[in-house]
């Protein structure tokens, strides 16, 4: 029973051994299994015939045919072990000691013998793995030195055995041959089967793949079109030629299309171009044609080498038609966006101005109204005027916002650097804001570290930053509450923080810190007032100096705002600063293609 099933060996788990994907490897392992096969049965039909030269004192043919039989006996054992690369081994051993047995019995026959064991090496090299094919030359060594030794001191064991010394050498021999041939021609048709496989998927993917694909000889003629190429270009495939291909090629795209194929062609090089080429419709009701884009891929055949100087070419082609008329969509909106950005831009400086005028007229009026000046009022008429000198305060400072904003957006806004001691900015930020301090019962603190540099910076700007976050602190802190300024040194830069213990801001709140007309409360069941500008163009101002901004917040647990200002200024003069802060969320940008009007007179 286990006789029996050596002979079973390398036909049922190769394949779930050897993993998916490794037909080579499963090949090669049957082929392992096949040898060992037969050189067992070779010696197993020997063996009766050499018991006959045994009885008459020959004793070489049945020793021949035991040493085959062992190691084919071994091999087979260890293809049914999965020791596939040990079993080559075994086989290739096999050989080189028949070889090495036949050139010690008859120095004569030492060539038959030296040819035997060569047939070894050659097994390993078609079914052994690598390193097997690198090192069983060196079993021929032995061999060769048996023979030499054997010749020089005429040692011939079976000399005397004559014409059975004659015909085990002629049978080793052949039997060698025949294993190897027989490996030789198993490999040699399972790579043809295999290279055909590949061949047919790569067949199957190439007529099934969506873009069209197309294979260029050396002197530019197509040799294969895909059948998506009849879809992209709306005609039998037998049309798509190098001449119709030219025809098709909007006359403005036909030397960029030359050019990239000459690359290809002539240099060796992947080129990828975008054109246009005519799309024909069986359908249409005119004869006007239609054009599409087209992305054309080329990609030289380096295998094969250049033919003459000459590539062949492989191009992969792809409608891109949806994607060049979003991209000019997308270019329109971008234009139009940004004339709507400038027309509000220019609106906001002009109504701010015109505003401004009149605003401070009625500031000043109501001002000298309340002080008495002109004649003193009654105090129903002194509370108006206050009333009409604080709304007007209020809008003044929404027009003075909505300045710096507009400012800021087309990169008018210029700073004035120099040299700022922080530490007595801080106490003259908290005056400006003291009164809405004590409105609140807001309690102001600082935390100042001592021996700060001086600041390189706009004073009047880092004045107005400092502001802007106290009164946003001062504002949503709860009454009775506290605010903290905390300065210090960061590496290069000067770090401002302002902490408050107010209602805090939600993660989702954050991440919108700085844009223009954000608020956390919106609506018109908010309950604090404001236009969301303030932390938008502190954001902008911070950002003028090269600093950056950062908030951290926690709802019910207040909220810290942190800037960090380099201490030696801006690293360049700031000389255009558009892009700092816009009122619209900006993308790349990008050149306004002109693919609509193109395609339009394209038709």
């Amino acid at each position: 029973m286990r006789f029996a099933m050596l002979f079973r060996a390398g036909t049922g788990e190769d394949a779930a051994k050897a993993g998916p994907g490794s037909r080579p490897e499963i090949l090669r392992r049957k082929t392992i299994a096949h040898a060992a096969q037969i050189l067992c049965f070779s010696a197993l039909l020997a063996m009766p015939l050499a018991v006959y030269p045994l009885v008459a004192g020959a004793a070489l043919p049945f020793l021949l045919s035991t040493l085959v039989l062992a190691g084919s006996m071994i091999a087979l054992s260890l293809v049914n072990q999965g020791r596939h690369d040990e079993a080559a081994l075994a086989g290739m051993s096999t050989l080189v000691a028949l070889g090495l047995v036949l050139t010690l019995a008859d120095p004569a026959l030492a060539d038959a013998g030296l040819a035997t064991a060569l047939m070894g090496p050659v097994l390993a090299a078609l079914i052994g793995p690598q390193q097997m094919r690198r090192l069983s030359w060196l079993a021929i060594v032995p061999v060769a030195l048996a023979g030499a030794i054997g010749t020089g001191f005429g040692w011939a064991p079976f000399a005397l055995q004559g014409s059975a010394v004659m015909v085990c050498s002629v049978a080793g021999f052949v039997v060698a041959v025949g294993v190897v041939g027989y490996c030789a021609h198993r490999i040699n048709a399972g790579y043809e089967v295999h290279d055909k496989t590949q061949i047919n998927a790569y067949r199957h993917l190439i007529e099934h793949v969506q873009d069209a694909v197309l294979r260029f000889s050396c002197d530019g003629q197509v040799l294969l079109a895909s059948h998506s190429s009849e879809k992209l270009f709306g005609c039998p495939r037998y049309q798509v030629t190098a001449a119709g291909i030219g025809e098709r090629l909007h006359v403005l795209d036909r030397p960029a299309y030359l050019t990239a194929f000459a690359d290809a062609n002539q240099g060796g090089r992947n080129r990828t171009i975008e054109v246009r080429m005519r799309q024909d419709d069986p359908r249409a009701a005119s004869n006007v044609p239609a054009f599409i884009w087209v992305e054309i891929g080329f990609s030289p055949i380096r295998e094969a080498g250049p033919t003459g100087g000459r590539y062949e070419v492989i191009a992969l082609l792809r409608d891109v038609t949806a994607r060049k008329d979003a991209e000019a969509a997308m270019a329109e909106a971008r234009a139009a966006a940004e004339e709507a950005s400038q027309a509000k831009s220019r609106f906001l400086a002009t109504i701010g101005h015109e505003l401004r005028t009149p605003l401070n007229a009625v500031v000043g009026f109501s001002e000298m109204m309340s002080s008495g000046i002109g004649g003193e009022l009654s105090s129903t008429h002194k509370e108006y005027a206050g009333l009409i000198h604080q709304s007007g305060k209020h809008l003044l400072e929404v027009v003075r916002m909505l300045l710096d904003m507009s400012k800021i957006e087309v990169g008018r806004f210029e700073i004035q650097a120099e040299p700022v001691d922080v530490g007595a900015m801080v106490p003259a930020c908290f005056s400006m804001v003291e009164t809405l301090a004590q409105a609140r019962s807001v309690r102001l603190r600082t935390d100042i570290e001592a021996g700060l540099p001086l600041l390189t910076a706009d004073e009047r700007v880092c004045r107005q930053i400092l502001i802007n976050l106290l009164s946003n602190a001062i504002k949503f802190s709860y009454e009775g509450g506290a605010v903290t300024v905390s300065v210090k040194r960061q590496g290069q830069a000067i770090n401002f923080s302002v902490r408050d213990d107010g209602i805090g801001m939600a993660p989702t709140a954050l991440k919108r810190i700085g844009e223009p007309f954000f608020q956390v409360q919106d609506g018109l069941t908010r309950e604090y007032e404001g236009t969301g500008l303030g932390l938008s163009i502190v954001k902008g101002l911070v950002e003028l100096h090269g600093g950056t901004l950062r908030a951290m917040s926690e709802i019910g647990a207040g909220t810290t705002m942190t800037i960090l200002l380099p201490i030696n200024g801006p690293e360049t003069k700031q000389s255009d600063t558009a892009d700092i802060l816009t009122l619209h969320r900006d993308s790349a940008p990008t050149a306004t293609t002109s693919w609509p009007d193109e395609k339009r007179k394209a038709q």
